[in-house]
C-alpha cells in the first residue's frame, strides 16, 4: 500500500498541494511555540523571575492549544479533497478486494508521506520565527533578557509528532466513507453527491452547538479582571462553533441559500437561476466551500472585536484589563489563525470548482457557451462568499458578545467597523478570484471528451 500511496502522489501532485502547504503551517507553528517553551525552560531562574505577564510556557501553551485545534479542522479539510482528487482509484482498489484496513493505511502513508516532506521547511521557518517572536516577547518584558532559543531538536521532533498526531487522526475522519461504503458501490458513489448527512453526524452538531454555548457562557460569567481566561473560553467556543458549522453545514447552507438566491434570481434571471438551482442542488459542495469563508471570517471577527472590547473596557476602567503588550499578542494570534483560514479557503474553493469539468462540459453541450458558464460561476461565487460572511458574522457576533459581558458588563461589543470591512474585502478577494480562475481552467479543453471522463 506504502507503493500504492506513493504513486498516487506522484500522478496527482496538485492534489496534495493543500494538505502540504496546511501541514507545513502546522510544523513550522509547533516548532515556533515549542521552541519558545524550550527556552523557558533554559533560561537562568533569576532572569526569568525579572519577565512580566504570563510567561512563556502560558504564551506557548495557549497558542500551541488553539494552532493545533485549528489545524485539525484544516487538515480534515484539505485531506478530504485530496480523497476525493483521487475516489475513482480508491474505489477501484476497493472492487478488486481491498479491505477497508488496506484503504485507510493507504491514506495514512500519504498524510505520513507528506509531512516528513514539508518537515524540513517547517522546521527552519518555524526556528526562524521563534526567534523573532522571543526577541518582541523580550523587548516588550514578557521573556527573560538571557532567554535564547536553544540549539535541541526537541522542539523539532515534538512538532513532528504532533502534526503527525493530528494527520492520523484527521486521515481517519476524512477517509471513513470511502472505506466503509459496500466495494460494488465504491465506483458510483465516488460520481454522486450524498444527500444525507445522517443521524450522527447532526446529532455531533447539535453537540458542537451545545458544547460552544457552554464555553460562551463560561466566558461571560468570568471577573472583569480574568480577561486573559474570557478570551480564551470565548476564542475557544467560537471555534468549538465553527465545527457545529461544518457538521450541520449541508441543512443550514441550503436553507441560507434559499433566502440569498431569490433576489438574485429576479436581477439574473439566467445565470442567477442556473447558479442557484447549483448551489442548493448540491448542499454538500455548497457547505464545503462555505466553511472555510466562514472559518476565516469568525476567526478574523472574534479576534477583532474582542480586542476592541477590551481596549474599550480599559478606556472605562480605572485598572486596565488590557495592554499594548495583549494587543499585540491578540494580532499575532490572528495573523496565525488567518494563515490557517486563507489556506483552507483558497485549497477548498480551487478544489470544489477544479472537480466540476464535467459538470462545466455537459453543459457546453447541450448549448451553454464559456461565457455563460462564468456569469454563473461569478454569480455561484458572490452567494458562496455572502454565505461565508453571514455564518462568520453570527459565529464572531456570538462569541465577541460572551466576551463583552464578562469585561464590560454588557452583551454589545466594541466593533470596528472600518476594519471588520476589509475581513469582508479579504473573504470576497480570496473566494471570487479564485472561484473564476479555476473555473476558466475547467472550461477549457474538448467538451465531449471530458463528459466521457478521457481527461482528469
Amino acid at each position: 500500500m506504502i507503493l500504492i500511496a506513493l504513486g498516487q502522489m506522484r500522478r496527482r501532485p496538485a492534489a496534495f498541494v493543500g494538505l502540504a502547504v496546511v501541514l507545513f503551517l502546522a510544523v513550522a507553528t509547533v516548532t515556533l511555540f515549542g521552541s519558545l517553551f524550550a527556552a523557558d525552560v533554559t533560561a537562568p531562574d533569576a532572569a526569568r523571575d525579572t519577565a512580566t505577564g504570563p510567561g512563556l510556557m502560558v504564551i506557548a501553551g495557549a497558542f500551541g492549544e488553539i494552532a493545533v485545534l485549528v489545524a485539525f479542522f484544516v487538515v480534515v479539510n484539505a485531506l478530504g479533497f485530496a480523497l476525493r482528487q483521487q475516489h475513482r482509484e480508491l474505489a477501484l482498489l476497493r472492487t478488486i478486494a481491498a479491505t477497508p484496513r488496506q484503504a485507510r493505511r493507504l491514506v495514512r502513508g500519504q498524510v505520513v508521506a507528506t509531512a516528513l516532506l514539508v518537515a524540513g521547511p517547517g522546521w527552519i521557518v518555524g526556528t526562524v520565527a521563534a526567534r523573532r517572536f522571543l526577541s518582541e516577547l523580550q523587548g516588550r518584558g514578557m521573556a527573560a533578557p538571557g532567554a535564547l532559543v536553544p540549539a535541541t531538536p526537541v522542539p523539532m521532533l515534538v512538532a513532528l509528532a504532533a502534526v503527525l498526531a493530528v494527520g492520523l487522526m484527521a486521515s481517519s475522519v476524512a477517509a471513513r466513507r470511502i472505506s466503509r461504503i459496500a466495494p460494488a458501490a465504491a465506483l458510483t458513489a465516488s460520481s454522486t453527491e450524498h444527500a444525507r448527512g445522517g443521524a450522527p453526524r447532526l446529532l455531533a452538531g447539535t453537540g458542537a452547538l451545545v458544547g460552544g454555548g457552554l464555553l460562551l457562557r463560561l466566558s461571560a460569567t468570568q471577573p472583569p479582571d480574568q480577561a486573559d481566561r474570557a478570551g480564551q473560553a470565548a476564542l475557544l467556543g467560537s471555534l468549538v462553533l465553527l465545527i457545529a458549522v461544518a457538521l450541520v453545514g449541508p441543512p443550514a447552507a441550503r436553507a441560507l441559500a434559499a433566502v440569498l438566491g431569490a433576489p438574485v434570481r429576479a436581477v439574473a434571471p439566467c445565470a442567477g437561476w442556473l447558479a442557484d438551482a447549483n448551489l442548493r442542488g448540491y448542499a454538500r459542495r455548497l457547505s464545503s466551500a462555505v466553511v472555510p469563508v466562514t472559518l476565516l471570517v469568525g476567526l478574523s471577527g472574534t479576534m477583532l472585536i474582542m480586542t476592541s472590547t477590551a481596549e474599550r473596557a480599559a478606556s472605562m476602567t480605572a485598572t486596565s484589563v488590557t495592554s499594548d503588550t495583549d494587543v499585540w499578542l491578540r494580532q499575532a494570534e490572528l495573523a496565525m489563525l488567518v494563515c490557517f483560514a486563507a489556506v483552507s479557503t483558497v485549497n477548498t474553493l480551487v478544489a470544489v470548482t477544479a472537480e466540476r469539468r464535467r459538470e462545466f462540459a455537459l453543459l457546453r453541450l447541450v448549448g451553454a457557451t464559456r461565457v455563460q458558464l462564468l456569469r454563473m460561476l461569478t454569480v455561484e461565487a458572490v452567494l458562496t462568499a455572502a454565505l461565508g460572511v453571514l455564518l462568520g458574522a453570527a459565529v464572531a457576533g456570538a462569541a465577541s458578545a460572551a466576551f463583552s459581558v464578562a469585561v464590560t458588563g454588557s452583551a454589545m461589543p466594541s466593533v470596528p467597523v472600518a476594519t471588520c470591512w476589509w475581513i469582508v474585502v479579504g473573504a470576497g478577494v480570496l473566494t471570487v478570484p479564485g472561484i473564476l480562475a479555476t473555473g476558466l481552467r475547467a472550461v477549457r479543453g474538448p467538451a465531449a471528451e471530458l463528459v466521457g471522463g478521457g481527461r482528469d
